[in-house]
């Protein structure tokens, strides 16, 4: 099953399904409010609503009450910053107000001239679980979604701690679908195609069965220190090929346009503006 936040004409949004070139109104705001009900799957699949035109395209949960990021997860990524293999995941937070749709325009700060693309699986929880254990962690992932973490490299290395380089207002699309797992290969842990790109040159490209810490892995992990809840979100990591790693580093500029593309998940492609400052 394919969901999805539209924005509609009078500048709402609903929660969807995405049937082909058809989408089902499911008579919720946002994927957000269909997965806080306990019966979000059964909701989803039978209700019969009207088909709606979309505006654009939200970010898949518009407003996740958590949003937890995972760094050094994919293996060819590590060895390309020089790194070890990781015994314990990386993890640091990013906020809602970072997300755009995936259509949406992501904002350059002025403050910032190393912004660079991280193409990532996010993984979107379903079900209320703390401490989970191996099937109840595969049982609360609700599905996945494209995501990209676009990242401020000056602002992350200015202490060892990277939240103040993550977070970026305006700066993360996410979407535009929300998948389930069972229309993907390998389910709760999907072998799937992760390919960025910028301006139309291929930069990054990984299989997602090269992460270290599989989707499954995460949520047990996670859970372990704090309550996950429907809408909550991990971002897995992004793989090699990263603007900072390049000699010479690249990065985005005014008018770059970002995709990021996932086998089955969709693809999501934004233009790079500079914000503007009071």
């Amino acid at each position: 099953m394919k969901l999805a936040t539209i924005r509609t004409a009078d500048g709402l949004t609903r929660a969807v399904r995405v049937e082909g070139e058809t989408l089902v109104d499911l008579g919720l705001a946002d994927v957000g409010e269909l997965l806080a009900r306990p019966d979000w799957a059964e909701h989803a699949a039978r209700t019969e609503g009207p088909a709606v035109e979309p505006a654009g395209y939200a970010p898949v949960v518009p407003r996740p009450g958590k949003i937890i990021c995972v760094g050094l997860n994919y293996r060819n990524h590590i060895l390309e910053m020089g790194r070890e293999l990781p015994q314990y995941p990386t993890l640091f937070a990013k906020y809602a107000e970072a997300l755009v749709g995936a259509y949406d325009e992501i904002r350059l700060p002025p403050e910032s001239d190393q912004v660079d693309w991280e193409a990532e699986l996010a993984v979107v929880i379903g079900k209320t679980v703390r401490r989970a254990g191996e099937s109840e962690a595969a049982e609360a992932i609700a599905g996945f979604a494209v995501l990209n973490d676009v990242t401020m490299r000056d602002w992350q290395y200015r202490s060892a701690m990277w939240l103040q380089g993550k977070t970026w207002e305006g700066s993360t699309p996410f979407g535009p679908y929300l998948v389930t797992p069972d229309e993907l290969d390998g389910g709760t842990r999907p072998s799937l195609t992760l390919t960025g790109y910028v301006d139309g040159e291929v930069v990054q490209q990984a299989d997602t069965s090269d992460l270290v810490f599989d989707p499954v892995a995460l949520v047990r992990y996670v859970s372990t220190i704090i309550t996950l809840s429907p809408g909550d979100v991990i971002a897995s990591g992004t793989p090699g090929g990263v603007g900072h790693a390049r000699k010479p580093a690249r990065y985005l500029t005014e008018g770059s346009v970002l995709a990021t593309e996932i086998t089955g998940l969709g693809r999501s492609e934004v233009k790079a503006v500079a914000e503007p400052v009071a």
